[in-house]
């Protein structure tokens, strides 16, 4: 049975999307002070994940498509 790298691929995809989502989540619970637990976390540290989160949901994915294509 042969694997299609097309699947892996878009496999990798779909899993960097997620950990991007949840890094962003996260920056907003903590931006929103909605969970006791992460109260102490200054809002400076959810803003940043939130701003990583977001770029990385949408640019790791296009970046990892276009040396998909070089490499072609």
């Amino acid at each position: 049975m042969s694997r299609d790298p097309a699947l892996a691929r878009f496999a990798l995809l779909q899993a960097v999307r997620l950990v991007a989502a949840l890094v962003a989540l996260t920056g907003a619970v903590i931006l929103s002070h909605g969970q006791p637990a992460l109260a102490h976390v200054p809002d400076v540290a959810g803003g940043a994940l939130l701003v990583i989160g977001a770029a990385g949901f949408f640019l790791i994915p296009y970046a990892l498509a276009k040396l998909w294509k070089r490499q072609a």
